[in-house]
């Protein structure tokens, strides 16, 4: 079928496309265009199966009520979670959304946010890959609305929503040591972002306060671009080497996934001799034997309070840059049985 645009109404009706335009936006009688012309066209619209342009429409009030989302990867399932609830929340609120996915690439980012003011969006909501503050002050100057969110640049003063990454990692090390864990090592990534720092002193601070003697740190760091490959070396080394942990604490749910792989290959038995717990969770973690204890994020909490932030700021419910709003939410701690109780 055929679109048909303001233009085709017009000129089938024999009326201006002003007259169009005005009437299916709502504003006939405060233009005093006729009652019988009004209806002419909204039958002739509704008849013909008139879908309005959004975009130009946005455009005519300066709005187009679309929003960027940029996340580093969206076959990362917490992360498609996190999309699919800003959709949800955004079409609450009369706002559709348009997803990119970085790839933890800060040149791509760059280019994900020049492209996405290009096509007129409204305002941006990022999960940035925190090396491209030189993007996001440029936002800030131009007074451009954006929130962060699960990842944020502490040296700048912006809007973000993110986690007790910090007191979620220590919740859980404290509780392995309760256990009796006395070896606890800790599985990261090599990464600059806040938040996998604050999720690495919640375990140094937790290991480092406890009254025992022997604890240590043991950390196995592995790059993110190669972790599916390195993670059973470093794991075997956790597990094998001289350092020999009896329980392990993953940064994040990926790393955990594939840590729990490499344990089995190995043949550890969980936890009777290795303890496991992650930061974040995939579904995938309650149908594992046993069961992983993790922290779960409150995706839906995080959504809401992103997309809230970001329209209060483009509707001037906030007055903009003046009053940035932080949030830090907390996080739910799951005991399950793989830490043995």
């Amino acid at each position: 079928m055929k679109k048909l645009y303001l233009k085709d109404i017009a000129k089938n009706l024999d009326v201006s496309m002003t007259a169009v335009s005005l009437v299916l936006n709502n504003k006939g009688d405060e233009n005093k265009i006729s009652q019988e012309t009004q209806q002419r066209i909204l039958d002739y619209a509704k008849a013909n199966n008139y879908v309005p342009n959004q975009l130009a429409r946005g455009l005519s009030r300066g709005k187009t009520e679309t929003i960027g989302l940029i996340i580093p990867n969206i076959s990362d399932m917490f992360y498609a979670k996190i999309a699919g609830s800003i959709e949800d929340r955004a079409m609450e609120r009369g706002y559709t959304v348009v997803f990119s996915s970085s790839n933890e690439n800060p040149d791509k980012e760059s280019r994900l946010i020049k492209s996405m003011l290009n096509r007129q969006v409204d305002g941006l909501i990022i999960a940035s890959t925190q090396q491209n503050s030189k993007d996001i002050k440029w936002l800030q100057k131009g007074k451009f609305p954006f929130v962060l969110f699960d990842r944020h640049y502490p040296e700048i003063n912006t809007n973000y929503v993110i986690v007790d990454n910090f007191g979620g990692v220590s919740k859980m090390t404290k509780h392995l040591l309760e256990l009796g864990r006395k070896r606890i090592g800790f599985v990261t990534i090599l990464s600059e972002l806040d938040a996998m720092e604050q999720r690495f002193l919640g375990y140094k601070l937790a290991v480092e306060g406890s009254q025992g003697k022997q604890q240590e740190l043991i950390v196995e760091s592995l790059k993110y671009d190669n972790y599916t490959r390195e993670i059973k070396n470093a794991v075997t080394r956790l597990v094998r080497g001289k350092k020999k942990v009896d329980a392990l604490v993953f940064s994040t749910h990926y790393l955990a996934k594939e840590g729990i792989i490499a344990l089995k290959e190995l043949g550890i038995k969980i936890p009777q001799e290795v303890a496991i717990s992650s930061f974040s969770t995939i579904s995938g973690f309650d149908l594992a034997d046993p069961p992983i204890t993790a922290v779960f994020q409150p995706i839906q909490e995080i959504a809401k309070a992103s997309v809230d932030i970001l329209i209060d700021e483009i509707e001037k419910k906030n007055t903009l840059f003046d009053n940035y709003r932080r949030r830090v939410l907390d996080v739910k701690f799951e005991i399950k049985k793989s830490c043995g109780a």
